[in-house]
């Protein structure tokens, strides 16, 4: 997700990373700190003051983020869950588990962490401004910790909202997922609400740009779509990882894979396989036994001048662990391998025999003709006399 995120450092055992995004909203919240907040609650002061007042104060939001992600970590640890790291970006902080949460219970106190922590450290920043007060240390101080304690209980309230997937939609699902058992369904009610909440952040910032303020009403619009895409991107996540359980690859993989040899050239290959027969990745087979792939990203790194008199047994990709499955993995779990790495295609063999390939064009095809073939069903089941009869009992 955050492939050009780096490392800030590690912190109980998790990666800080720092997406390139965060640096316009640090930017942004230092901007209205120092020339909006701090010169009305603190009148009078210099420029360089509230410049001072504002980095400090972000820089100690973004710490208050960070914990805030880490409680989320340290819970989810706790219940077995991998955490790939913890990354500031542009809409605040996330903690990138590895998988989601197997048990409604793991979901549940994984989710409301993350708050609790929000409110113990909007309670320890009023706490350190009434004793900067008590020990007539500098305003500054004071109007700094009162800012940071107001922002803390601001983002543990907007994440309890049950608006998936902020940290209060997660506790929707998990509470509708303990009452029915049923995963995908309680995603799915958590998903709408989520839509619905992302639906009116947007309305309102579309009235607040007509009203005059631009930069919140901007602002709200962007979390909206932010949020709008999250949220369905959810449902469908869990509706393939639903779809796919039970299956493994041998029965999705696609058979029909035009092949290449290593003594083929390049201009060859994509004469005959990328123009001719619209293939841009093609298995390398010689006599029977899988080498690896060509694809065509390989292909154009590399002079076109020198594709009459390059053969693909010269650039061809070795297959190894890291692109080829065997064909008993789960479908699920190629899901999961897909949705933590960049690709989305995979040779499928038995030691170096080819058995075919498998893409997520294959996955989502599976998918579709799924939901197809249950919303047929459903559709029988309704239309039957029995179902009628029943409906009227």
């Amino acid at each position: 997700m955050f492939s050009r995120s780096f490392r800030l450092m590690s912190l109980l055992g998790f990666e800080i990373k720092i997406d390139p995004s965060w640096f316009l909203i640090a930017a942004l919240i230092t901007w209205s700190l120092a020339t909006g907040y701090f010169p009305i609650v603190f009148p009078d002061a210099s420029v360089a003051t509230y410049t001072v007042m504002a980095l400090m104060a972000m820089v100690l939001f973004f710490g208050s983020l960070i914990l805030h992600e880490l409680a989320h970590s340290l819970v989810a640890r706790r219940f077995g869950m991998q955490i790939k790291g913890i990354t500031l970006f542009l809409f605040g902080g996330v903690a990138e588990l590895a998988a989601e949460p197997d048990t409604a219970r793991a979901e549940l106190w994984t989710a409301l962490a993350g708050p609790a922590m929000s409110i113990v450290l909007a309670a320890a920043f009023w706490l350190a401004g009434m004793i900067a007060i008590v020990l007539s240390l500098p305003e500054t101080l004071v109007a700094i910790f009162s800012y940071l304690a107001l922002i803390n209980l601001i983002l543990a309230l907007f994440n309890m909202l049950p608006a998936f997937p902020l940290d209060g939609g997660r506790v929707l699902r998990a509470l509708l997922w303990k009452r029915h058992g049923d995963l995908l369904e309680a995603t799915r009610v958590a998903s709408l609400s989520g839509t619905v909440f992302a639906w009116v952040l947007i309305g309102l910032g579309v009235l607040s740009l007509f009203g005059g303020a631009q930069i919140s009403g901007l602002w709200q619009v962007v979390i909206g779509l932010f949020l709008l895409g999250a949220a369905k991107n959810a449902y469908q996540q869990q509706l393939m990882t639903s779809t796919m359980a039970g299956q493994a690859v041998r029965y999705l993989m696609s058979t029909s894979v035009i092949t290449t040899t290593p003594e083929q050239t390049l201009s060859g290959f994509v004469n005959d396989n990328v123009l001719a027969q619209r293939v841009s990745f093609s298995p390398v087979v010689d006599k029977g036994r899988l080498l690896g792939y060509i694809d065509l990203d390989t292909i154009v790194r590399i002079d076109q001048e020198n594709w009459p008199i390059t053969r693909i047994g010269d650039v061809f990709i070795a297959g190894d662990d890291s692109n080829t499955i065997s064909p008993d993995m789960a479908a699920e779990d190629l899901l999961k391998i897909m949705n933590h790495s960049k690709r989305r295609k995979y040779l499928v063999a038995d030691g170096t025999q080819l058995l075919g390939v498998i893409s997520v064009s294959d996955l989502t095809g599976f998918l579709a003709l799924s939901m197809q073939v249950g919303a047929a069903s459903r559709g029988r089941r309704a239309a039957s006399p029995f179902a009628k009869r029943r409906k009227t009992l």
